[in-house]
């Protein structure tokens, strides 16, 4: 098919707009990445701005590495992510499980309640009342049990469950499995695509936890990451991590905004480290169970 000229230069001006918007994107994170690797002395001499570094230097990195605050913080997140991610997982599944089941009584009006929950947040204060008398205040945990399942990642495997065969069910009841087993051992092998988006959407929300942190941790040897990288670009605040940056360039002459830089990028990879192992499996997850036949 030929395209007229006017479709050409359509197309070219699109190409051209799409590459400018792209670059304009990219920027950001290319100049991030680039000061936290930039050598200090570089850093000084050129005002902060540098687009290719002469020397590159892996000090930044070392130093928060070797620090104490962001290295409990950083175990702290990975608890998180991978604790929080496993039993979200779990929950959600046999929940939407549950009721994607047509014999189960009342799975109507548990429907409903899941429901409820996405239409009326309670808010900050009855969540805070909650946590408090549970005896979460301080505790980890308080990061993870109140958010440990997503009314909406519900639904949307409960879809998922609903396009399962139900004759598989029957065939692993009469071969003696229980409800369990048929869960275990049928139900989850063939739901891996639709575990796998629904991890990577729990371990990004629990890898970039900051908002709970700050309502429900006061010891900062139990405060993620997030906390800690915020503290170092707004605060500069000593005991979680923020004036080490102060301190380093006082005592050896590093600059605070490669500490911030290299911050930025640690926090950053984990998760865009582990998105390509998922990748394949990504869209087809989001995708099961939204189109039955």
């Amino acid at each position: 098919m030929k395209i007229s000229l006017a479709g050409r230069l359509f197309n070219g001006f699109n190409t051209i707009l799409l590459v400018v918007i792209g670059l304009v994107t990219l920027f950001p994170l290319y100049y991030v990445f680039v000061i936290s690797f930039t050598e200090p002395h570089e850093y000084l001499m050129k005002n902060g701005f540098v687009l290719f570094p002469q020397n590159w230097s892996l000090v930044s990195y070392r130093y928060l590495l070797n620090t104490d605050a962001f290295k409990v913080a950083m175990l702290n997140s990975t608890f998180l992510a991978t604790v929080g991610t496993g039993l979200s997982l779990i929950f959600t599944a046999a929940m939407a499980f549950g009721m994607s089941r047509k014999r189960l009584r009342g799975r109507k009006i548990m429907m409903m309640m899941v429901l409820l929950t996405i239409l009326f947040n309670p808010g900050i204060i009855p969540n805070y009342i909650v946590v408090r008398d549970f005896g979460l205040i301080n505790s980890i945990w308080s990061l993870i049990i109140p958010v440990l399942v997503s009314a909406w990642n519900v639904i949307l495997m409960k879809s998922f469950f609903d396009s399962i065969p139900v004759e598989l069910e029957d065939a692993a009841m009469i071969d003696g499995c229980t409800d369990l087993g048929t869960f275990f051992r049928v139900v989850l092998p063939l739901s891996a695509p639709a575990l796998a988006a629904f991890g990577l959407f729990y371990a990004v929300a629990y890898w970039n936890t900051f908002f709970n942190a700050i309502l429900y941790i006061n010891d900062f040897t139990k405060v993620p990451l997030q906390v800690v990288l915020r503290n170092m670009l707004i605060e500069s605040d000593t005991t979680t991590g923020g004036a080490a940056a102060v301190e380093m360039m006082s005592e050896n002459q590093l600059p605070t905004q490669t500490l911030k830089m290299a911050a930025v990028v640690i926090a950053t990879v984990p998760i865009l480290a582990v998105y390509p192992f998922l990748q394949k499996h990504f869209a087809k997850g989001v995708m099961l169970g939204s189109v039955k036949g």
